[in-house]
């Protein structure tokens, strides 16, 4: 199969509509074509007059390891073009930043997630796009967690930079396709076109990521397929004071790690209150002791999540509802833990993190309230998922 930067350097008649126009690329580490090549000198190499390029957060390198941890525009050493950072100074492109260029390609890897931030960036560049006259091409990839949706929608008035619109947590596109969902939902205008990969199976054996390409982590704490499925879940704790694992191996990969927290209990909890919840994957119990970030230098109890190889259920995976139901089992057995994290949260210094991260305040009340039950959630979040189905299903490209 191929992705669409690969179909684009393949086939000159593609091309022909960037000759004698000035083209930008939005990349990071994982925009790289099927020999590895990155996007931006297979562009140069293949005689795309590029003259400038963007990072988005983490940056063009894929350097910047936490949230809030910016980066500063540069030039290029090699080709002399000016590299613009979107999560720096600014996250919205600026006027100067569109005068750069006429046709902006987008191509990053994103995860298939409300709040990987890579969506708001493409929502924003196609914002600007249609105030000055610009074009932009998404060069699809795949998204690695598949066609299932997940999670309550976004409430109008919640917006963030972690949440671009009314989108469930797990929405089920690809870029491409939600670049379209963006035009449609805003009434936006402007030449907006998809250059489609090839051979995509999102119900293939790959469940959406595929078996004949390597994984290459789009931001630092994405390291692997499990993380990217685990991920529409495993984000919450960012909204919380237990940690997602980072500073070790497999951040993102855990359904909490916390030094005065038992895992056992928690997940014996869980298998009580819904044990339909917690199918499609393995939990084992496991012990780390953060570098950095939260806990650092502590032992944590944690449960790690398998969401790969014969432990994984495709259809039965709900990763949102699983961390859902593990903060569920914690607030339960420890009343009084301080549990949701009080500081500043992707630069929104008012709003409860976990309330940012969810477009809303219903799973905090949902967590908290000793006589809500896993259906209450769940039919909260079914209504929602199939209105978010409803809306995107003539959207899908694949």
């Amino acid at each position: 199969m191929k992705f669409g930067i690969d179909r684009l350097l393949a086939d000159p008649s593609l091309r022909r509509p960037l000759e004698g126009r000035r083209v930008a690329l939005i990349a990071h580490p994982a925009s790289v074509t099927e020999n590895l090549t990155h996007s931006l000198d297979a562009l140069i190499s293949a005689g795309v007059n590029v003259t400038s390029a963007f990072g988005p957060q983490h940056g063009l390198k894929g350097d910047k390891q936490d949230n809030m941890v910016e980066t500063a525009d540069e030039t290029d050493p090699r080709y002399g073009i000016p590299i613009f950072s979107l999560y720096g100074e600014v996250r919205r492109p600026t006027g100067q930043m569109m005068s750069t260029a006429d046709v902006f390609l987008f191509d990053l890897q994103d995860l298939g997630c409300r709040i990987y931030t890579f969506v708001t960036t493409l929502l924003y560049l196609i914002e600007e796009a249609a105030k000055s006259g610009k074009s932009v091409w998404v060069l699809d990839r795949p998204n690695p967690a598949g066609r299932p949706i997940e999670g309550t929608l976004l409430i109008p008035g919640q917006e963030s930079f972690v949440g671009a619109a009314p989108m469930p947590m797990r929405h089920g596109l690809t870029m491409g396709e939600m670049g379209h969902w963006f035009i449609e939902h805003f009434g936006l205008e402007l030449d907006y076109r998809v250059v489609e990969m090839q051979g995509w199976e999102p119900a293939g054996t790959g469940h959406g990521w595929p078996a004949s390409r390597i994984w290459i982590n789009p931001s630092p704490n994405a390291a692997n397929v499990n993380m990217a499925r685990a991920y529409a879940g495993t984000v919450m704790l960012e909204g919380t004071t237990l940690s997602e694992g980072r500073g070790t191996t497999r951040p993102l990969e855990v359904l909490f790690g916390a030094p005065d927290v038992d895992a056992k209990a928690v997940l014996s909890e869980m298998q009580r209150l819904a044990p339909d919840w917690l199918t499609g994957c393995a939990l084992r119990e496991c012990w780390f002791n953060p570098t950095f970030h939260k806990h650092a230098g502590m032992l944590c109890n944690a449960l790690m999540i398998h969401a790969e190889g014969a432990f994984y259920n495709h259809a039965a995976f709900r990763p949102w509802r699983l961390q859902a139901l593990a903060f569920k089992a914690i607030r339960r057995l420890y009343p009084g833990y301080s549990l949701w994290r009080e500081f500043a949260y992707e630069y929104e210094l008012e709003r409860l993190a976990i309330d940012v991260i969810n477009g809303g305040p219903s799973l905090r009340e949902w967590v908290g309230d000793p006589a809500a039950l896993p259906g209450d959630l769940d039919e909260l979040a079914t209504r929602d998922e199939a209105l978010w189905q409803e809306q995107v299903e003539g959207l899908l490209l694949y």
